[in-house]
């Protein structure tokens, strides 16, 4: 497990080096001057334009520029400063992840919960009544592109009953973060749901259900124990991926709702083309990423005792 570990960490560093180049290219490879841009509608000064381009380092090659911002992170875990206000985009990073980071916790716990359990309840009654009603709903959803649904759950649950606030306020409340998570982890739900469902009518099939019948076992221990567990590997794999996702896709629910985390950031750093911290952002996003799946692989010995890494 060890030797495993060592080896995918040191398969991470290419994975990594070459999805962060890729998306500083594409990000200081756009057409303008992200310099000038400060200056809006009004004709900037190009000595002032020329000054701040070079102390920033923007007139060196871009792969100069690239190497330099690597050096910094690895070094001294410095993502640097954001153009129009001179502030460290660590901080910004700091202000921005952890609304975030309770949003993204709401939302995979109601994908998680609701979806296992409604797939778990589609699974065992496969072809009856609750599987057909289970499959039509996540459906729906599947159908509903999130910033409807979004719009819906404010119109209905905000404007018309009152139940909820139409906006996230500044102090971010875990109450006020119920609403958006449940839209952002609509999709995902309906997905865990359906795949559940798929996986655990499969494996009621499969030999080793019908010996654990055969042997008498309880039903609980069928269920729990031998389905469930074999069932869940594709799952958990859906589920480690979908984090980072959640984290990323919050941008069109984080807009909606007015919550100032990644999404919302990740919005106004393209408007106002905003490179170095829309970089920083998504190289946290990418490591996210990287380390989720280091640790769905590791879950797939725990859920399948069959599975041995060398």
């Amino acid at each position: 497990m060890g030797r495993y570990v060592v080896r995918r960490l040191l398969q991470m560093v290419p994975v990594f080096i070459g999805t962060t180049l890729l998306i500083f290219l594409m990000v200081y490879s756009l057409p303008g001057d992200p310099v000038a841009a400060l200056f809006g509608d009004k004709a900037a000064d190009p000595a002032i334009v020329a000054k701040i381009t070079q102390e920033r380092g923007l007139d060196l090659p871009i792969l100069q520029q690239y190497w330099n911002y690597m050096t910094d992170i690895v070094l001294h875990f410095d993502f640097g400063r954001e153009l129009a206000s001179d502030r460290p985009v660590t901080d910004i990073l700091g202000d921005a992840f952890p609304v975030t980071l309770k949003l993204t916790a709401l939302a995979f716990a109601i994908e998680l919960i609701f979806g296992i359990g409604l797939g778990a309840i589609a699974g065992l009654r496969a072809g009856r009544l609750a599987d057909n009603a289970i499959l039509i709903f996540t459906l729906l959803i599947i159908s509903v592109p999130v910033f409807v649904l979004g719009f819906l759950v404010k119109l209905v649950f905000a404007f018309e009953f009152g139940w909820i606030a139409p906006n996230v306020g500044n102090d971010e409340k875990w109450s006020d973060l119920i609403a958006p998570a449940i839209v952002l982890g609509g999709l995902s739900l309906a997905y865990v749901a359906r795949l559940t469902r798929t996986t655990m009518a499969e494996n009621l099939r499969a030999d080793y259900m019908r010996t654990a019948i055969a042997k008498g076992l309880p039903r609980r221990r069928i269920i729990g124990v031998h389905l469930m567990r074999n069932s869940m590997i594709p799952v958990v794999t859906f589920l480690g991926t979908d984090i980072g996702a959640l984290m990323g896709g919050a941008v069109v629910t984080e807009s909606v709702f007015n919550v100032k985390g990644v999404g919302g950031t990740i919005y106004e750093s393209i408007s106002r083309r905003e490179g170095v911290t829309l970089v920083g952002l998504v190289t946290v996003l990418v490591l996210i990423y990287l380390l989720t799946s280091l640790l769905v692989d590791l879950l797939y010995a725990v859920l399948d005792p069959r599975i041995r890494y060398a």
